[in-house]
């Protein structure tokens, strides 16, 4: 099983990337497949599959699953226990009456101009994302935003984010 950090905004560093590419290899060492074998499970080149195994960035995220499913491996995204720990008494504090900016991270970049400010109303929170919704990459919104945008339009936008 490879755990990979969610902690970090949707980008894998290097380290993570070398660090999966060497299970990978160490898997394919220890059933003893050779790379051509294992390249051809996978349904990539065999150079794909040297390029994974050192770690590299340029590879898609399907290629390396599809080598690591190849070997019997599986793929599993985890979030970081002190993660876990601290966002629950943010959206504690934003169903109190404060949002703190920093947070979030997609309210975040969208608070960009307010310059000093670490926490908003809710009210004008909702405000920030409806206005800014266009620039919101809801994908890289991790469950816990997710949860607050709920939260501001059932109980500050009348059920209806205005986008």
């Amino acid at each position: 099983m490879i755990n990979v950090n969610t902690a970090a905004p949707l980008l894998l560093t290097p380290p993570a990337l070398a660090a999966m590419g060497r299970k990978i290899r160490q898997q394919r060492k220890a059933l003893r497949i050779n790379a051509t074998t294992t390249a051809e499970a996978a349904g990539i080149s065999r150079v794909t599959l040297y390029r994974i195994e050192c770690g590299e960035a340029s590879v898609s995220m399907g290629a390396y699953l599809n080598a690591a499913m190849a070997l019997g491996m599986t793929l599993e995204a985890v979030i970081p226990e002190e993660t876990r720990q601290n966002k629950p008494e943010a959206a504690k504090e934003a169903f109190e009456g404060v949002v703190r900016i920093s947070d979030y991270p997609q309210l975040r970049q969208l608070s960009w101009h307010l310059a000093g400010l670490n926490q908003v109303t809710p009210a004008d929170a909702l405000s920030i994302y409806e206005r800014n919704w266009r620039h919101v990459d809801q994908q890289a919104m991790d469950v816990h935003e997710q949860a607050l945008v709920r939260h501001l339009v059932e109980n500050y936008g009348n059920g209806t984010l205005l986008v």
